[in-house]
């Protein structure tokens, strides 16, 4: 089994406590500091497992790098912070991060526990997102496909049954998925009103 690849992000001039100890854990650790990078860059470039900030306090500029980071790159970021303030917390969740955990890295012994439950909790949100996002897609399809049926019943007469008989037949006949066929009989129509 090849060792998961952390980014880490340290925002503070630490001797490395976080990398050393993820590194004897069995991770392929990068360390950076936060004010010398463009973290999106560095994401792409390294397509790390998981990407953890140790901060004191997530700023804007972070709070859009993790946002960022989770809509482009669909990687779990973990963060080491000391703010414990609820708005700050708030706002993390808010941009995505799969955790957040408050006053450091005390005892060192739990970050690995902390990283694999964060990365299993990340993968089953991404599960569950993905689900959602293919009944979503589903539930649209559907829908095209109701109203191709309800054009070709009012312009040929059809009924139900006929309507989507002749709606799958010419997507097949074309090597085309239902809903495309349904968009394209529903512009065909807009065309002609």
């Amino acid at each position: 089994m090849t060792p998961r690849k952390v980014l880490v992000v340290d925002e503070f001039d630490s001797d490395l406590v976080l990398e050393k100890n993820l590194t004897q854990h069995g991770y392929q650790v990068a360390t950076l500091k936060l004010q010398e990078l463009n973290l999106l860059e560095v994401v792409k470039s390294l397509q790390p497992d998981a990407v953890v900030l140790n901060l004191y306090a997530p700023n804007e500029k972070v709070l859009e790098m993790i946002l960022t980071i989770n809509r482009e790159h669909s990687v779990p970021v973990i963060v080491f912070a000391e703010d414990q303030q609820t708005e700050t917390i708030n706002k993390v969740i808010k941009a995505g991060v799969s955790a957040y955990i408050v006053d450091g890295l005390e005892p060192p012994r739990r970050v690995k526990a902390i990283i694999e439950v964060a990365i299993a909790r990340f993968h089953e949100q991404k599960a569950l997102k993905d689900e959602l996002q293919k009944t979503r897609n589903q539930l649209e399809e559907r829908k095209l496909v109701d109203r191709a049926k309800a054009i070709l019943i009012k312009s040929q007469n059809y009924n139900e049954d006929q309507a989507y008989h002749a709606l799958r037949k010419l997507a097949m006949d074309r090597k085309v998925s239902l809903g495309e066929m349904a968009k394209n009989v529903i512009a065909m129509a807009e065309l002609f009103k």
